[in-house]
Formats: structure tokens, C-alpha cells, sequence
């Protein structure tokens, strides 16, 4: 919440008090003293920090007590004597208003990402690529080649002027509103949210070069929603780029002004079969696998000079992570089969293509929500579903014995990929979404159970404190510290290991 627009929401509370405590002769030069404080404050607010449709009732207010008092003030005379029940209707409807206000402003708050922990500024810059050896396959309207937008975070010198919007494009919002089932101007308060990245500053001159790490968002989501994220690791000295997997997302801006938005569940009917249903997210995987083998090869582009960028010969492409949430945890999985990555991380993301290829011999850590543990806990216990329990989740014993079926398979793959060095963990009161910056943009999101009990900004650094030491132990030969075990720091992280 900010500074003036707490304070205006503040003044129209003092006024409308003052208007309601005070007797009618006294009110006239107080009531138009504080409409000035509140008018003043309106102005100051909609200057530096921009104004919000969540204020809107508050705007109204102030300008309508402002109109009403400075009438009465001037003309020596208060308006004519309202009947009391009429005056009545008029407190009451203002103190819905002022309730309705403070609630949209909580709901829907202009909150601040947390402060990267490393000691690097970050810098960030955004890429366009295309593949000319792939067709795109999820837009048959087009006739078009792959295309990609990435955005890189990287260890910068000092940076100058003010940071980069968490939000790359404001036009964008409504395609995220509409995606969680929300008007399209309900999320339009996120532009005025900051990162903490300067665009296109000097990468750092402290190292020669610096560890790479891809990043893969979920199903129906954004590069920006893992700011947080890519902005810690930034600051500890990696170089992180984030994809945003085109017709995968909620939307995605290119730049001659094109905006794609998802069409990848269109793969999915409500009719398929399991084996359908499985075939066709094997079939999305492929592609975005592709896409991070795409956007590694063009970073070795960019490592060379033939892609322009300041990260020209700072890239470290013998030291590679990958890391995912959802089906881009699924993604940071398949993709570190490619020789050139080391090392990858799964956040809350079951697994695709498990038929395709034996098990993953490298280091892989897998960081789950309390409630997907428990998923994967039930087909450790050989647990079934009751018809009650089925009957509620609207799905049948047929589909959910298919489904325990892949997570014996996806555990057997997990189970040989912690063999190769790797982890599995959970973390206690989280859930899907707590793992992207989502959990910061309401707490109605909280409510509704798609993120859990645990505070965001603790979710955030718990998340970012295991994917920093998992990345320095193998990416930089350091830490690896909380990979040991249990540590009373972070008591709701949980070593689920040895139950494979």
C-alpha cells in the first residue's frame, strides 16, 4: 500500500467523521479545511504515484466534500435542511463507500517485491528470438516459424535511474485478469509495482563470467511472475534468463506490437481419455523442452558476439542450471537431459514424457507444496480414494487409478534422480501458486486456497534459500549447506527423501 493513497483514504475517513460528530453550525470551516487537506492529498497522489480504479469511490468523495464545502464556506450558508432520513441513506452510502474502498485496496494491494539478498545489483534485459527450424504449432492461423521472448537478469554494475516495472507491458493485465476469472481492469494497479533490476545496466566487472539458469514459468502463466526469483539468484552472481513459452502463457507481447495469448489447453477436452489427456501434455512438453534447448543454443549466440548484448563473453556455458514451476518444473526436468546442463530444480511440477527415456543421472532437487506431497504420499501408501472423496473432486476411480499408475512412475524417476545427487522436499502450509510472485498480488488468491497459509514473503525466501544453495553447490562448488538435511532455521521444510 502507498504512502499518499493511505493518507487520502485516511482523510476521507476524518472528514466523514467530522462531518457526522460535528453540530451542523460548527462544521462549515472544519468540513472545508480537511476537504482541502483531502484535495491536496488527491492531487500529490495522483502525481507521484499515479491513480488506481480501486480508489475510485475515494476520488469521488473527496471531490464531491470538497464541491459541497467550499459552497457553504464561501456562501456563509449550509445547504438546505435534508430530511433525516435521506441524511441518513447519505452517511450510510458513504461508509459503504469508504468500507468498499479499503477493502478493494487490501484485495488488490501495490505491494513491493522483496529485496534481492545477494550483494550484486541486478541488471535486466529482454530478448526476441526465432527458431527458423521449428513451425509454430499453437496457431494454425499463422503461418509462422517459433518465436520467444526471454528475459535475462544478470549481476550488474551500479545501476542509474529508476528500476524496471515488475510488469513488461501494462496491456497485457487484462489477459492475466480474465485468465483467474477477474474483470480486466482489476489487476491494472500492477504497473505501478517496481522490480528491483535496471534495464539494460553493465553486467558486473567482479567475475569474468557467471553461471547461466534457465527458467521455465507454468501452465497459463508469465516470465514476470518469477521476478523474485530470478532477481535473488541474479544478486548472488548468476545470469537467469526467463521464458515466456509463447501461446503458453496468459499473454505475451511482442516487439512489433503483437499480443499471443494461450491457446495450449485447447490440446486438452473435457472428454479425452487418460492416455489422450497424457498424450496431449507429452505432446505440449515436447515443445516447450524444445524451446529451452532452442534458448540455449542462442545464448551461445550471445556468449560469441552474433546475438548484440552486454553478456557477450560473461556467460559461463560450462556451469548450466535449469529450473521450473508446474509443467515448467516438468520442463527444467526434461531439458536437463541435454548434455550441456548440469543440474535442475522442479518446483511443484509433476512430469511429462516419463515413457520417453530412462531415468535423469544428474543432480535434481524437487521443492513441493504441502498439498501435492500428499498426492504423491497416497501412492506411496497405496491409498485409494473413496467414492465420497471422488464424488467431490468430480473425477472417477478408472482416471484416478491412471493417475497413480504415472506418479509410480514419476516417483521411480525421482527416486533415481535423487540417486544421482538430487533432493525431495515439501514445505509446510503451501500451496501451487506459492511458488511464483502470484502469492504477492492478493491475499484473496489465499482465500481461495491457491496459495496457503504461509506468508508470502516467508514462502519466497524459504524457496529462495534452498534454489540458491542447491545452484551454488553445483553450479559454483560452495554452500550446499541446507541440501544436508532438516535445518531449525526452516522448520516447515521437510525431507521427504526417505520415503522413496
Amino acid at each position: 500500500m502507498r504512502l499518499f493513497e493511505l493518507l487520502l483514504v485516511l482523510s476521507n475517513i476524518g472528514l466523514f467523521a467530522i462531518t457526522v460528530l460535528l453540530k451542523k453550525g460548527r462544521r462549515r470551516i472544519p468540513v472545508f479545511a480537511a476537504s482541502g487537506i483531502a484535495t491536496l492529498l488527491l492531487v500529490i497522489h495522483w502525481t507521484v504515484e499515479g491513480y488506481r480504479l480501486q480508489l475510485l469511490f475515494s476520488y469521488c468523495l473527496t471531490i464531491i466534500f470538497l464541491a459541497i464545502s467550499g459552497y457553504s464556506y464561501f456562501t456563509k450558508t449550509g445547504p438546505k435542511k435534508i430530511p433525516r432520513f435521506m441524511l441518513g441513506s447519505a452517511y450510510t452510502a458513504i461508509a459503504l463507500m469508504l468500507a468498499a474502498t479499503a477493502s478493494l485496496m487490501y484485495v488488490f494491494p501495490v505491494f513491493k517485491l522483496p529485496e534481492p539478498t545477494g550483494e550484486f545489483k541486478v541488471g535486466t534485459q529482454t530478448f526476441h528470438f526465432v527458431d527458423p527450424n521449428r513451425e509454430e504449432t499453437f496457431d494454425e492461423a499463422r503461418d509462422s516459424k517459433r518465436e520467444l521472448m526471454v528475459q535475462v537478469w544478470y549481476p550488474a554494475q551500479a545501476g542509474t535511474g529508476k528500476y524496471a516495472p515488475f510488469v513488461p507491458n501494462p496491456q497485457i493485465l487484462r489477459y492475466m485478469a480474465a485468465n483467474y476469472g477477474l474483470p480486466g481492469f482489476t489487476l491494472q494497479h500492477l504497473k505501478y509495482v517496481s522490480s528491483h533490476a535496471y534495464s539494460g545496466a553493465e553486467v558486473s566487472s567482479a567475475q569474468t563470467s557467471y553461471p547461466l539458469i534457465l527458467a521455465n514459468p507454468g501452465n497459463g502463466s508469465s516470465r514476470f511472475l518469477h521476478t523474485s526469483q530470478a532477481e535473488n539468484l541474479a544478486s548472488h552472481g548468476y545470469i537467469v534468463a526467463v521464458i515466456d513459452h509463447t501461446y503458453n502463457t496468459f499473454a505475451t507481447e511482442f516487439p512489433d506490437g503483437r499480443i499471443t495469448t494461450s491457446t495450449t489447453n485447447d490440446l486438452f477436452s473435457p472428454g479425452d481419455d487418460y492416455k489422450t489427456s497424457r498424450e496431449s501434455r507429452d505432446k505440449l512438453g515436447k515443445v516447450l523442452t524444445d524451446d529451452v534447448a532452442f534458448t540455449l543454443d542462442q545464448f551461445e549466440l550471445i556468449q560469441s558476439g552474433k546475438i548484440p548484448s552486454h553478456l557477450k563473453g560473461r556467460i559461463d556455458l560450462g556451469h548450466i542450471g535449469v529450473f521450473g514451476h508446474s509443467i515448467g518444473g516438468a520442463t527444467a526436468y526434461d531439458a536437463a537431459y541435454d548434455p550441456r546442463i548440469a543440474v535442475g530444480i522442479d518446483l511443484d511440477g509433476g512430469l511429462y514424457r516419463m515413457r520417453d527415456r530412462e531415468g535423469l543421472r544428474k543432480p535434481f532437487l524437487f521443492i513441493n507444496s504441502e498439498s501435492y506431497f500428499e498426492k504423491l504420499k497416497m501412492v506411496l501408501d497405496s491409498r485409494v480414494y473413496t467414492d465420497d472423496e471422488l464424488n467431490r473432486m468430480g473425477s472417477t476411480r478408472e482416471w484416478e487409478d491412471q493417475v497413480a499408475e504415472d506418479k509410480k512412475l514419476e516417483l521411480k524417476r525421482m527416486r533415481e534422480t535423487v540417486a544421482s545427487g538430487g533432493q525431495f522436499l515439501y514445505i509446510e502450509a503451501t500451496e501451487h501458486l506459492n511458488f511464483t510472485d502470484v502469492q504477492y498480488i492478493s491475499p484473496i488468491f489465499k482465500m481461495l486456497g491457491v496459495t496457503g497459509k504461509i506468508a508470502p514473503e516467508r514462502a519466497d525466501f524459504v524457496i529462495n534459500a534452498y534454489m540458491l544453495d542447491f545452484f551454488d553447490k553445483h553450479l559454483k562448488n560452495q554452500g550446499g549447506t541446507l541440501m544436508k538435511g532438516p535445518d531449525n532455521r526452516f522448520p516447515e521444510v521437510k525431507f521427504a527423501t526417505p520415503l522413496l
